[in-house]
């Protein structure tokens, strides 16, 4: 499976209706990034249909200037991450891949599909220092990193690096950062109510 054939699958699916699709969606100020003209669901789909792909051709897709393109790539790695087949081994280097090119992981979206497995889940059992390395990053992106991988955290009732992630970005300059704050500490105050009412109050 090459990055070649998944574009060229994909280009089956083009649809001129889609191509406004970056105006949409992306939030990014990179000034090349286009879009493709394919629906989100077709690139899910075929991400899926992709998900044995090898790490250096999922990076090939990291190069491309297609939105489109970049998302099938996040997919096809979140596939890769959450499937209990792949070795722990793999999942490292999924997770090495993600913060190396999170360049290319520019919009709020490449994020929310990917960071809970393969950054968070990841994390389950090791130090977490580099999420609060990614809360004083430049990037919006890696800062929204830092917050939604907590998810994988929340889901095994560990809601501790949550909150202190949230205490750091929660009067980010970032519009999708703060969401994204607001979003998982309502999600860890499901598992303590007291503790989201103190964060509140503390705010």
């Amino acid at each position: 499976m090459t990055a070649e054939q998944f574009i060229e699958k994909l280009s089956t699916f083009i649809n001129e209706k889609e191509f406004d699709k970056v105006e949409k969606f992306f939030k990014g100020n990179d000034g090349v990034t286009k879009s493709f003209g394919v629906k989100f669901g077709d690139v899910f789909n075929t991400a899926k249909e992709f998900s044995a792909m090898p790490l250096d051709e999922i990076n090939k897709l990291l190069d491309s200037d297609f939105y489109e393109v970049r998302m099938g790539a996040v997919s096809i790695m979140d596939f890769q991450a959450g499937n209990k087949k792949t070795s722990a081994e793999k999942k490292k280097e999924l997770f090495n891949l993600y913060i190396l090119r999170h360049d290319r992981l520019n919009n709020w979206d490449f994020v929310d599909r990917a960071a809970r497995n393969i950054v968070g889940e990841y994390l389950i059992d090791k130090p977490r220092d580099i999420l609060y390395e990614l809360t004083t990053s430049e990037s919006p992106w890696e800062r929204r990193t830092a917050i939604v991988s907590t998810h994988a955290f929340i889901r095994k009732n560990d809601i501790e690096d949550t909150f202190k992630i949230a205490e750091m970005l929660v009067h980010d300059s970032n519009e999708l950062v703060n969401k994204a704050v607001g979003s998982w500490v309502r999600e860890a105050g499901k598992k303590d109510q007291k503790r989201l009412f103190d964060f509140w109050i503390a705010m």
